[in-house]
């Protein structure tokens, strides 16, 4: 698995990983499962993780170690596709199929909808991604944009 990750990405999974170990034995326990995966920026339900768990026969009571952790990682990852996610619901949004929509529209859907902004931060969305207030929006760009990795420096 550790083909799939950088270093960076396994040593910030190991440290997670490693709070959740209380006995120090290289395992955490099945019921933690959930609440690490999140904590490293994943959003799995709970039949998600049923699965993870069925694919690997391991007991809701067990114990899961890093190798097994870091193979659920990888599939959960690879099946949670935030840019596909937001370009799908935007073009949901375009009426017209055009690759456009409204900005009045697109700061309505961001403060009402899913995990909502404020007024302030669509404005600075709007400033970073030089989109006038009354303008219409190229949401394939848009998506891009705010898809795009935040600088590690």
């Amino acid at each position: 698995m550790a083909k799939f990750f950088t270093p960076v990405q396994i040593n910030e999974f190991k440290e997670c990983f490693s709070l959740y170990d209380k006995k120090q034995r290289g395992k955490i326990d099945v019921k933690d499962l959930i609440t690490v995966m999140r904590c490293l920026g994943t959003s799995p339900t709970h039949g998600e993780i049923e699965r993870h768990l069925q694919v690997h026969k391991i007991d809701k009571s067990g114990s899961v170690d890093f190798s097994t952790f870091l193979t659920m990682m990888h599939r959960q990852m690879q099946q949670e596709d935030p840019k596909a996610e937001i370009l799908e619901a935007l073009r949901m949004t375009d009426k017209q199929k055009k690759g456009f929509i409204q900005a009045t529209e697109l700061r309505t859907k961001l403060t009402t909808m899913g995990e909502k902004l404020t007024q302030k931060e669509v404005d600075e969305l709007f400033r970073e991604a030089k989109i006038k207030p009354n303008g219409v929006v190229n949401y394939k760009e848009f998506t891009q944009m705010v898809t795009l990795p935040l600088a590690d420096y």
